[in-house]
C-alpha cells in the first residue's frame, strides 16, 4: 500500500469520494494567449518555416528523443507534420513566439481533454534550443496552465513524460506538479520501451502554484541582465526546493 489516503465522504458507507461539481468543463478554444515575454498562437502551417529554422540549432536531435515524432529530414517533412498537428483538436497545439526573437521557436499543447471529468494535460512540448530554459518558455507553459485551471475550470492538470527524460521531470517539479508514480513498460515509442512518469496539480493546489509562478515571472524578479533573482522551484515550494 502507498501512503496516499484518498478523501472520502464521511457520511458514506462503504466509503466513496466526496461530491464535486460534475458540470462538464469547456473544451479549450483555438485562441491566442499573450504574455510579458511570449505569445502563443494557434498552430498553423504558416508557422512551419520558422519552426524548421528554429530546429536547426538542435544539431544532434536531442530535443526529439522523447517525442513520438522528429527529427524531420527537411522543411517539407516539418511542414507536413505541422499541418497535420494543427488540424487536431486533441492534442490542441499552439506555436510559441518569444518577444526576444519574434519567431515561432516551439510548440506545446493541451491534450487528453476530458471535459466530463474536468481533467486535462499539458504536453507535446517541443522547445527549440534557443527557447529552452528561458523566461519565455516558462511563461508559455504557465499561460496554458492558467487557461486550463482558471479560465476553463478544470480540477486536474496532468504532466507525463518518459521516465528517463530528466529535463522534463525537473520541469514538472519546478512548476509545482506532484509526482504520482511511474507506469512501467506502458508504451512503445520509436521502437523502444517507454516507462511513463505521471505528475499532477489539483484545483485545491493550483492557487498557490499559480501565485508562485506569477511572482517568479513578474518583472520585479528579473535583474537588468535578464536573470531571475529567485529560483522558480524555491518560489513554488516556499523555499524548500533545490
Amino acid at each position: 500500500m502507498d501512503d496516499f489516503q484518498p478523501p472520502a465522504d464521511p457520511d458514506s458507507h462503504p466509503p466513496v469520494g466526496p461530491r464535486v461539481d460534475a458540470t462538464p468543463r469547456p473544451i479549450p478554444a483555438r485562441i491566442p494567449h499573450r504574455g510579458r515575454a511570449v505569445d502563443l498562437e494557434p498552430l498553423h502551417p504558416r508557422h512551419a518555416a520558422e519552426l524548421w529554422q528554429a530546429a536547426q540549432a538542435d544539431r544532434d536531435g536531442a530535443g526529439w528523443a522523447y517525442l513520438g515524432y522528429g527529427p524531420f529530414d527537411g522543411a517539407a517533412a516539418m511542414r507536413a507534420h505541422v499541418a497535420a498537428f494543427a488540424a487536431r483538436h486533441d492534442p490542441m497545439a499552439w506555436a510559441v513566439r518569444p518577444h526576444a526573437t519574434g519567431t515561432a521557436d516551439g510548440w506545446l499543447t493541451l491534450m487528453e481533454i476530458h471535459p466530463a471529468d474536468a481533467h486535462i494535460e499539458l504536453g507535446h512540448i517541443w522547445f527549440s534550443p534557443r527557447l529552452q530554459r528561458t523566461r519565455a518558455a516558462t511563461e508559455a507553459m504557465f499561460l496554458l496552465m492558467r487557461h486550463a485551471m482558471d479560465e476553463l475550470g478544470y480540477r486536474r492538470l496532468t504532466w507525463k513524460c518518459n521516465a528517463l527524460n530528466a529535463p522534463s521531470r525537473r520541469a514538472a517539479a519546478r512548476l509545482g506538479f506532484t509526482y504520482e508514480g511511474t507506469l512501467r513498460n506502458v508504451a512503445v515509442v520509436k521502437g523502444r520501451r517507454r516507462d511513463t512518469a505521471w505528475y499532477s496539480i489539483l484545483d485545491e493546489e493550483w492557487p498557490a502554484r499559480r501565485d508562485a509562478i506569477a511572482a517568479w515571472l513578474d518583472d520585479a524578479n528579473w535583474d537588468t541582465a535578464g536573470r531571475p533573482r529567485a529560483s522558480l522551484r524555491r518560489t513554488v515550494t516556499g523555499g524548500t526546493g533545490a
